[in-house]
């Protein structure tokens, strides 16, 4: 098993952090990994992406040209990402912000409606959870509790009385799935 994944938005809906969730989720499974973010001087606001590779194998090299799934945030990222998706690749993107939906026509396209979501859940930060929600139910490349080993690591333990509404916003996302 090989999974070659970018996430990409702006600065501040959670990209990084659910790639980082993801990286120590497959390391939690013995799985190789490579984490490699991307985000210019702005951070919020910016766009930033973040290539993650899981696989059972060594991994040669965290520079990938094509991906295997795209999980896409906002239009910037739609336009730049959409033509480097394999062949009979994923792409998953939240339509909150695309004017041009994705045209492709030999990749597996989902439209998950994560930051309406965030509405029924009276919580904006649980966006990048409910989308790595969606992922997890389309791409089964780690389990929930895998994730939420990654997000004990990750969240400061301040943070930890949170892991429940995570855990809730990640079930979410897997309901948005058709």
């Amino acid at each position: 098993m090989k999974e070659e994944i970018i996430i990409a938005g702006f600065g501040g809906q959670g990209v990084l952090s659910m790639g980082k969730i993801l990286a120590y989720a497959a390391l939690s499974d013995n799985l190789e990994v490579t984490w490699m973010p991307s985000y210019g001087p702005e951070q919020r606001g910016g766009t930033a992406n973040v290539t993650v590779i899981l696989s059972d194998s060594k991994i040669s090299s965290p520079v990938l040209d094509t991906f295997d799934t795209a999980v896409i945030l906002n239009q910037q990222s739609l336009d730049k990402f959409e033509n480097k998706i394999k062949a009979g690749g994923t792409l998953i993107y939240d339509s909150y912000g695309i004017h041009r939906p994705p045209v492709r026509t030999d990749i597996k396209i989902y439209r998950v409606d994560a930051m309406e979501a965030t509405f029924d859940m009276n919580n904006a930060k649980t966006y990048n959870m409910i989308v790595l929600g969606a992922l997890l139910k389309i791409r089964n490349v780690v389990p929930v509790e895998s994730v939420m080993d990654g997000l004990r690591k990750v969240l400061p333990e301040r943070h930890h009385s949170l892991l429940d509404l995570n855990r809730q916003a990640i079930t979410k996302g897997m309901q948005l799935v058709e």
